[in-house]
């Protein structure tokens, strides 16, 4: 399953040696997964944090209403989860499900605890990974009181070229907590 990928992105934020990576790659299963099939469905326990090898998937809640609210877009060489039910081990209110046609590695909870004792450098990774997961979180919280919705456009273009070019606008509109009309606005004052 070799992944060069994955080894470089844990090398970003810990020292992972060859051999450690061996012993990580033992745990984790690769699936392949198609536009619009989902990884996580609301009301399972998360039991696996995703690596996105290839493609793009999104994670999202459904209100009473039913409308959609995309919590994170995701591309390769990213980690997608439900974190709170990945941690906590309980039953989680987000949905996973791909974008486009994706390659996904996953990593089981179960191991992922048995390998921070044998792998002491993974475990300063998620720590890494976590806080900067819950930085951003914080940030995006920041900019949606903050910044009006064209403001808010420009960052995730500037900040995520990729995510802007490749996810359907209705995702993104979701993601910066807009209507589609909002953002159909925003783009042709911007671009014409």
């Amino acid at each position: 399953m070799r992944s060069s990928f994955l080894f470089d992105n844990f090398n970003k934020y810990a020292r992972i040696t060859e051999s450690d990576f061996e012993q990580i790659e033992k745990v984790m299963s690769k699936r392949f997964v198609k536009k619009r099939r989902t990884l996580l469905t609301a009301g399972d326990v998360s039991r696996y944090i995703y690596f996105i090898e290839k493609g793009a998937l999104r994670s999202f809640t459904i209100d009473k209403e039913g409308t959609e609210h995309v919590i994170q877009l995701a591309l390769e060489d990213h980690w997608i989860a439900d974190l709170y039910s990945f941690v906590t081990q309980v039953p989680g209110n987000v949905n996973i499900e791909a974008i486009e046609d994706s390659e996904v590695l996953l990593l089981p909870h179960h191991e992922l605890d048995l390998l921070y004792d044998q792998v002491p450098a993974l475990e300063r990774y998620f720590r890494h990974l976590f806080q900067r997961a819950y930085v951003g979180l914080q940030q995006r919280l920041n900019t949606t009181v903050s910044l009006n919705a064209e403001d808010r456009y420009r960052m995730l273009i500037h900040d995520f070229p990729q995510v802007a070019a490749r996810v359907p606008l209705i995702y993104v509109a979701s993601f910066l907590g807009i209507t589609p009309e909002s953002l159909s606005r925003i783009r042709k004052q911007l671009f014409h």
